[in-house]
């Protein structure tokens, strides 16, 4: 009787177990939003303030060193914000603090991607809704076209 009972709780576990990445999926995904004011005014002056924990901090790191040439704008700013912008967004990278979330999954350690959309797990996430997203939205890079809370670093299916 008591194997039965453990066999049937397994069982359940298993099952309920079985249903969660379906359930995150419809749910979606929370992602730490940019918590600094400096960085969410001076990065959403021109597009969403991506959230920081979507790339590595080499990532980070290359594209703070070129502003001058942001993908083809100039966003310079004084040194001052740059060094302030570029200490937060490292600090909260992907791969800072002992975290390697799932975003991360497929990049090889040696890759610095500049594009979020670059990301092995964003393109194969993507890739399902193909064409119909570019005909609406016109850039992968522009998240909050589709995931109306991206801003505040919830990606839901859109």
């Amino acid at each position: 009787m008591i194997r039965k009972t453990v066999s049937s709780t397994c069982l359940a576990a298993a099952l309920l177990l079985s249903a969660l990445p379906a359930a995150m999926a419809e749910e979606g995904v929370q992602l730490p939003p940019i918590a600094d004011k400096v960085t969410r005014t001076e990065c959403s002056a021109c597009h969403m303030a991506y959230p920081a924990v979507l790339l590595p901090k080499r990532s980070w790191h290359a594209i703070m060193s070129d502003l001058s040439n942001h993908f083809g704008e100039d966003a310079s700013l004084d040194a001052k914000t740059e060094q302030h912008i570029r200490a937060y967004l490292e600090a909260n990278a992907a791969d800072t603090g002992g975290r390697l979330p799932a975003i991360s999954r497929g990049l090889s350690p040696s890759d610095t991607p500049l594009r979020i959309s670059e990301l092995p797990i964003i393109r194969s996430i993507h890739e399902e809704v193909g064409s119909r997203w570019r005909k609406r939205v016109g850039s992968m890079g522009k998240c909050n076209a589709c995931h109306r809370g991206a801003e505040r670093g919830r990606f839901e299916e859109g």
